[in-house]
């Protein structure tokens, strides 16, 4: 089933439970930003840095 072990849907089910259905969105959107926010850091396209001299 769209290649989710057993395993998979257990550790889903869970999440579910504690978080609940409203706050996945929430959850999945910080998880995204912070994601991006690394992979951008790993390329070195991070707006925070200073230019160097």
């Amino acid at each position: 089933m769209f290649g989710l072990s057993a395993g998979h849907l257990l550790i889903l089910f869970f999440v579910i439970l504690l978080f609940g259905g409203r706050r996945l969105p929430e959850l999945a959107t910080a998880l995204g930003k912070g994601i991006r926010g690394f992979k951008d850091g790993l390329n070195g396209k991070d707006n925070d840095q200073l230019p160097r001299a």
